[in-house]
Parts: C-alpha cells; structure tokens; sequence
C-alpha cells in the first residue's frame, strides 16, 4: 500500500466546510503534507459582501498558512473556491462549476455542518442532514470518485453507553421527518422538537445521527467512510499550539472526562481514514468503514486538568486574533456559573459590540 503523500499525489479534492475551523486545518495539513496533490476544491459562499474567492484570499492570508507559505511559495494556485449554498438545490453550483467537479473530483472531505447546539431544528435538518443528501446526490455523479468522507460527531449517539464504529439506527425515519417537517410551520416545529429529539440533548446531536444513517442508506456503490471526534480543541502540534480566549467559564465537574481531542489529530484521523479506506476501495468491507476520534475512557483528561494543563498552555501560545488573554473557570454550581457567564462573557461582548457599532461596524 501507497504511504498517505503518496496517495494524494495527483488527486483532486473537494472540501466542503472549508472556511470553518476544522476545514482550515484540513486543507493546510492535506497541502503541507502532501506537497502532491494537484488541487483542492473548497465549497464556499458569497457572505458579507465579498466573493467565495475574497473568502479564501482572507482565509489563507493568516497565521496558519504561514509555514506551508514558507514552504511552498506558490501553494494558493492549487486552491480554487467554488462558489456554492448548501441550502440550495444543487448546492447552488453553476452548471460549469459541477461538469468540473464530476469530470475531476477523486476525494470528497464533507466536513460543512452547523454545530450550534440550540439551533432551531428545520434549520439543523437543512443544514446537517439535507446538505449531506445533496453532497451525496452530487458524489454519485463523479466519475472518478474513491472515497467520501462524512465528517460527524461522537455525540451523534450520546444516548448510548457504549459508541461501537458501526452506524447505528435513527431515532426517526429520516425520509418521514423531512416529508412531516416540509409543511409544519416553524412555532409548531419548535413545539415538537423536546418531544422527536427525545433522550438526546439538542439538534445538533439530533440531526448528526440522521445525517450518518442517510449516509449509510444513501451511499449506494460509493466508497464511503465516517469520522466521528469528540470535542475537537486547540491544535497540539500543527502548525502551531493555539488558542482563542473566548471561553471563559464553563459548568463541569472536575471529575468529568473532558473528551478534548486537538484539532491537529483529528485531521490526521480524517486525512489518514480516507487515505485507507480510498487505498482499499477495490477490496473494500460492505459495511461502512467508522472511525471514532476520541479520548474517553482510554486515555481519560478531566476537567479538573483542563484548568491546570490546557490553560497554561493556552496562555504561553495565544492564537492570533486572540479575543484576550485566555483564562477559564469551572464550576459544578448552576449559580455561580451563570454569575461568571454574566462577567466574563455577555458583559465583555455587549461591550465589544457597542465598541464596534460606534466605530461605525457590524457588532459579532
């Protein structure tokens, strides 16, 4: 078998998600090292008022691509940013743009989601279930396809007490769900949702689930494959150690297995897992191939450590554009974490955004 540089040689790639933190990291690690990989599509839209490609030119014109710039001077011209909405039917691609990637595309990494805990379910749905239908619509299409990558979560089944790499049963028929919630309006869905989502804690769990078994469902002859991290950190290695300073307070207990998993490792995971499973496409398993990125009881971090390690860390390697000095508290009491929620994160944010409109821009 080929070693993973080898295998990207001459490849073409197709990432969705790429403006996103994972997606970032994923498109420098897979150009840095794999010097020969012919292009990367990333899947971007209009946002702002700039255009798919100013997003890319702001993207990788920052600290993270500083090393691969050092490296490879002229890496850019092997990025091209398509313009598309994962929302909309075809994922808004142009004609021109799909021949492209039918005609080209050898590796699909579809790592675009929403992962926004409290988000309204019809919006989940659209964005984690029904974008991974049209990627899949639009896989099935490539003429030279290897593999598809489904990047999920290891929480997608967090209702269970053992996750096992098999893909397992949604709580709903997903066909049913998408067909009932096509002519509900939103107060009704929103009514609905404590009751369909059930034992799991939000939709983003929710719809992660019913994305893998559409995929599992909806992968026909493709080669497919699933990565599943946990709660993906701060990078460890690569490029750099980082980390922002937004997150100050948390409720946690100390005893509490923090499943953090560093960025870095989870896109060798998922670099690695297509690397495989695209290497054994011929004499692939007929089920599809899961990989679980996670700590959990193997290799336990706490939250207690968190505060000890991670933070120390953090404050010697803040990421550029950091928010401020990265600091974190961790408490299991419902008040006093709502205390600190109230300092240490709207109070500073209220005030930033009346800094930003008084200066005449859009508050974040």
């Amino acid at each position: 078998m080929v070693n993973i540089p080898e295998y990207y040689a001459g490849k073409n790639v197709l990432i969705s998600g790429a403006t996103g933190f994972m997606g970032k990291v994923l498109l420098e690690k897979l150009l840095r090292s794999c010097p020969g990989v012919r292009a990367v599509y990333v899947m971007v839209r209009s946002k702002a008022g700039q255009s798919p490609q100013a997003r890319v030119a702001d993207m990788i014109n920052c600290k993270l691509f500083e090393r691969l710039q050092a490296e490879q001077p002229d890496f850019a011209e092997k990025i091209t940013a398509v313009n598309s909405d994962l929302t909309v039917l075809e994922l808004d691609l142009s004609k021109e743009d799909q021949t492209i990637l039918v005609e080209t595309i050898n590796v699909v990494f579809h790592c675009a989601a929403t992962i926004r805990f409290n988000e309204p379910l019809k919006d989940a749905i659209q964005l984690n279930v029904l974008a991974t239908q049209k990627m899949l619509a639009l896989a099935h299409r490539m003429k030279h396809l290897e593999i598809f990558i489904h990047v999920s979560t290891a929480y997608a089944h967090c209702d269970r007490e053992v996750i096992e790499e098999v893909v397992y049963p949604p709580p709903v028929n997903y066909r049913k769900l998408l067909d009932t919630l096509d002519w509900m309006d939103d107060d009704l869905v929103a009514t609905l949702t404590p009751k369909l989502i059930g034992e799991r804690p939000n939709t983003y769990t929710y719809t992660k689930a019913l994305a893998e078994y559409l995929v599992q469902q909806e992968a026909g002859d493709l080669n497919v494959a699933i990565v599943r991290p946990s709660i993906v950190g701060a990078s460890w290695k690569e490029p750099f150690p980082a980390g922002k300073g937004i997150l100050r307070t948390m409720r946690a207990s100390n005893d509490a297995v923090a499943d953090l998993v560093p960025v870095d490792v989870v896109i060798n995971a998922t670099l690695a897992a297509a690397w495989f499973s695209g290497s054994q496409r011929v004499n692939r398993p007929r089920s599809i191939l899961v990989y679980n990125c996670t700590t959990g009881g193997i290799n336990p971090f706490r939250w207690g450590e968190v505060e000890y390690h991670v933070i120390s860390t953090f404050k010697r390697n803040p990421l550029e554009q950091a928010f401020r000095r990265p600091n974190v508290n961790l408490t299991s009491n419902h008040l006093i974490n709502q205390y600190w929620i109230a300092v240490s994160h709207k109070a500073p944010a209220f005030l930033y955004d009346m800094y930003l409109r008084l200066i005449g821009r859009e508050p974040r």
